[in-house]
């Protein structure tokens, strides 16, 4: 295949007119005062009939601009503790249609200045990175063509020679500051296994991204090398070669994807990076290497199975008192865990890190790490915690309110080894509480200690009883 920049993904010309330039602020002012939704809608409306419309490339630029200070509006106003609106979802992708016709209409203008190709080149690859972003971030696997346009606009600044050029834009979340830190940003993200991270963690990443985004080096492939760097076919609709996948592509469209100066920069101290998005960088470092997630040989399973999602209801199926259940289907199983098939509407309550109880055989206690959402269903993966978990209720005094919790025991070769599930932030460390086991009518003091795994629901607190 031969690249060329036509192929760009952009909307046919469809003669109608669009809205006024001089009447276009006008009516985004209008649609800002709507609720939400109606505000998109009217902002998305006029977007579309812009897109299909034949304008100077001076006008396009111009309301263009104005509907990325719009995007800024409503970036800010979407609630990333809510679901995604998928009108937002929508004028992403309308914004990156309108930036890559722009792209064109400059391309085969007369003498384009560098930094005018740059930014025009920076704001198409932003919103395409936005797309897919906003794709990693509700667990869908994005369309094949977001990840075409994205190589494309690289190698289209390849040709250009833009990709180093500068560009200032404050947009949320943030974005690396040239159109190649801005290409490498959403590559690392995409190697970074989006589909295990927990709710928000996605966005958090991103941002954590654009300062180190511009170090990284894509680079010419060469077949004799032997690095485990990510190969990228800028010709193929995948973010890079899987592993194990072999470059069979045309070679001066092969790229790979150098990380050394990256992953000194990781451990480097740095006094802007939160505590919580370094923690994120180091766990996600591994996937840029190209490690598998998964540790244990997958056997395949056909089979129905039921599930009981999170620590309260499992409280309640261990006292017998018959929780509402989930239907799910067993796809493959492993030492470490399974991976299960389910209805897609049920993504919002399998957050990752949502504690479950497989009623498959003989009840085991596993936790998301991971959710994918396609057009076969909501695909989960289960990691086993090992042991039997028993319901335990807590107090904060032999007489005081009663907290649900699970007791999980394994034996082990000096005796038993317990772990304490709780809701998440329901204690502080350190506290001293008192424990009943269910059929039991005395109590046990104990004093938490600090958790030893933790997810965004419940935490697991290593416990010892006499």
């Amino acid at each position: 295949m031969i690249l060329d920049a036509l192929r760009l993904g952009v909307t046919d010309i469809d003669g109608e007119p669009a809205a006024p330039l001089t009447e276009l602020n006008a009516l985004l002012l209008q649609a800002r005062q709507q609720p939400l939704e109606v505000g998109l809608q009217e902002t998305l409306r006029l977007l579309f009939r812009l897109n299909r419309s034949a304008t100077t490339l001076l006008e396009r630029q111009r309301a263009l601009q104005s509907f990325s200070d719009e995007f800024r509006h409503y970036a800010k106003a979407v609630s990333p503790l809510r679901p995604l609106p998928p009108l937002f979802l929508r004028l992403c992708a309308e914004l990156a249609v309108g930036f890559k016709r722009l792209l064109l209409q400059i391309i085969q203008g007369r003498s384009p200045s560098r930094p005018h190709l740059a930014w025009c080149l920076y704001m198409a690859l932003y919103f395409t990175a936005q797309c897919l972003l906003r794709h990693y971030q509700l667990y869908q696997e994005p369309p094949p063509e977001l990840w075409r346009d994205c190589h494309l606009l690289f190698w289209i600044g390849e040709q250009q020679a833009c990709l180093d050029e500068p560009v200032a834009a404050a947009f949320q979340p943030t974005p690396a500051s040239t159109p190649a830190g801005l290409y490498q940003q959403v590559l690392l993200l995409a190697l970074s296994n989006p589909f295990h991270l927990a709710e928000e963690e996605c966005l958090l990443l991103f941002n954590a991204l654009a300062p180190l985004a511009t170090l990284p080096q894509v680079l010419p492939w060469e077949q004799d090398d032997e690095s485990t760097a990510a190969v990228i076919d800028l010709t193929l609709a995948q973010p890079s070669l899987a592993p194990g996948q072999d470059a069979e592509g045309n070679p001066s469209y092969l790229r790979r994807l150098e990380l050394g100066a990256l992953l000194i920069a990781v451990d480097d101290p740095a006094p802007l990076r939160s505590g919580a998005e370094h923690r994120l960088l180091e766990r996600v470092k591994q996937h840029w290497l190209g490690r598998e997630q998964r540790r244990h040989a997958r056997a395949e399973e056909a089979g129905d199975c039921n599930l009981l999602i999170g620590l309260q209801s499992i409280h309640a199926h261990l006292l017998e008192q018959r929780p509402a259940q989930c239907a799910a289907r067993l796809v493959d199983s492993s030492a470490g865990g399974a991976r299960l098939l389910c209805a897609a509407g049920l993504g919002t309550q399998f957050p990752v890190g949502q504690l479950v109880l497989l009623l498959n055989g003989t009840p085991s206690l596993v936790m998301v790490r991971w959710r994918h959402l396609n057009a076969e269903g909501l695909h989960l993966g289960l990691n086993t915690m090992k042991g039997l978990p028993r319901p335990v209720w807590l107090r904060r005094t032999p007489s005081g309110q009663t907290h649900s919790g699970l007791l999980q025991s394994s034996s082990t070769a000096d005796g038993w080894e317990h772990g304490l599930w709780l809701p998440r932030d329901a204690f502080a460390e350190g506290e001293t509480l008192w424990l009943q086991l269910s059929g039991m009518n005395s109590q046990t003091e104990v004093q938490l200690t600090p958790a030893n795994l933790g997810s965004t629901t419940v935490s697991r607190h290593p416990l010892k009883l006499r």
